[in-house]
């Protein structure tokens, strides 16, 4: 379930590939994806706006 993002968001895609590829494994690797996730929530309610596939 939590492998969802990789359908969802490329970026985030692009980010957990980079750090596969930098040598971590892929549960250290999720974990900073979620972390990111989550951050990216935070701001998201914080600022009052919905998210949008591609940064302003």
């Amino acid at each position: 379930m939590p492998r969802r993002f990789r359908r969802h968001n490329p970026d985030m895609k692009q980010k957990y590939d980079a750090l596969i590829t930098a040598g971590k494994p892929p549960k250290v690797a999720l974990t900073a994806i979620i972390r990111k996730l989550g951050i990216l929530a935070n701001a998201l309610l914080r600022d009052n706006r919905k998210w949008a596939e591609i940064s302003p």
